[in-house]
């Protein structure tokens, strides 16, 4: 696993392509960005991938993760004369999205958001016990996290070496890392008003059969405020939906005719010649 610099930055899982459009991921809280493994190979087909990698021991707030965020993309925009950008957040990396599309809407052509976990924070019963969190020796606190993967991932859907890197994911964040992501996710909040503003596409995913969180009618919520947003569901994943086998995140986009315009031209002619 390559490592993660003392400060968010952008790793770059496959080759660089500074013609095709750039696909930005946001991690859920693991924060390394390595997750996305599963959907690289279909997604250098039609995007330049950058992936977030947050430190293991940063605690930074939502302005700043924000601020750090958008100077990344900026910085990248600035190596090449490309506009075209994909903003794709899973989890708690869909709430920072939400967070940097409000701040810099001009940056994105569109926006993916993977089983967001925005709906934390309209939800006191869910996050009602994150601070007693705090109180739990930490050698409990990894084992609860390794008995909880089970309710985080659809786990018989997932390779043996992709479960692996799971573990890893979950293992690499410290307690004290975990509970402040957990009180940012608590105290995350955007108003309506403010994703009335984003006019780019959204694609919604979520996962039908999420145990860590109620995606569905999460993603539901959303459709109801974006103005320009389209939803779809995964009913036999789990929260973890980008790590299985069977989701196709690229297939997924064609499908919602969310792919970039050459990328549409390709597939009406290999239709056409079919």
């Amino acid at each position: 696993m390559p490592q993660i610099k003392s400060s968010p930055c952008f790793l770059t899982p496959t080759q660089i392509r500074p013609d095709f459009p750039l696909f930005i991921f946001l991690p859920g809280m693991d924060g390394t960005g390595q997750l996305l493994r599963c959907q690289t190979a279909g997604l250098e087909r039609g995007f330049d991938i950058r992936c977030l990698a947050i430190p293991p021991d940063d605690l930074t707030g939502w302005d700043e993760l924000t601020e750090k965020v958008i100077n990344l993309i900026e910085a990248e925009l600035k190596k090449t004369n490309r506009k075209s950008v994909y903003l794709c957040g899973e989890s708690f990396g869909g709430c920072l999205a939400m967070k940097v599309a409000v701040k810099a809407p001009w940056l994105f052509d569109k926006i993916i958001l993977v089983n967001p976990a925005s709906s934390i924070s309209r939800r006191p019963w869910m996050y009602a016990a994150i601070p007693l969190t705090q109180w739990v020796p930490n050698s409990f606190y990894q084992l609860g996290s390794l008995i909880g993967l089970p309710v985080l991932a659809a786990m018989g859907r997932i390779a043996p070496s992709d479960r692996q890197a799971l573990v890893q994911a979950v293992q690499i964040v410290p307690q004290k890392t975990s509970i402040w992501r957990l009180s940012l996710l608590r105290d995350f909040q955007i108003h309506p008003s403010q994703l009335r503003r984003i006019t780019q596409p959204v694609l919604l995913i979520g996962s039908g059969s999420d145990r860590l969180l109620p995606s569905v009618s999460e993603v539901e919520y959303l459709l109801e405020h974006f103005p320009n947003a389209k939803m779809t569901i995964l009913p036999d994943s789990g929260h973890a939906c980008l790590l299985e086998t069977d989701v196709n995140l690229y297939e997924i986009l064609r499908e919602n005719d969310f792919l970039p315009e050459s990328d549409r031209q390709k597939q009406k002619m290999f239709s056409a010649a079919s």
